[in-house]
């Protein structure tokens, strides 16, 4: 994925690499800014409508990246995985859920 490769890139060219734990803390921190966004923008949940701040989701995304890089997961193929995963859930269940 091209993306994980930027952030791997930005991670090591200024020094920002940390731990696991610290990377899954920032993606929780930044999780809550785009619930923030949507409970501010839909009175929470009064309204439909919900918007999300596009450079809060790239926060988002660049954590998650970054997660990823800390581990030394594939990003895409973690994303392969997932797809695949809700696929089956959807021929045997009919739904992507979990249902638990």
């Amino acid at each position: 994925m091209d993306e994980q490769a930027r952030v791997a890139a930005f991670l090591a060219d200024h020094d920002l690499h940390a731990p696991p734990e610290h990377r899954v803390l920032d993606l929780t921190s930044e999780v809550g800014e785009l619930a923030k966004n949507v409970n501010e923008t839909t009175d929470y949940g009064a309204t439909a409508g919900a918007d999300v701040d596009r450079d809060e989701l790239g926060d988002a995304l660049f954590c998650l990246l970054a997660l990823a890089d800390e581990l030394d997961y594939d990003a895409g193929d973690a994303l392969d995985e997932a797809l695949e995963k809700y696929e089956d859930r959807l021929h045997q269940s009919g739904t992507a859920g979990s249902g638990e």
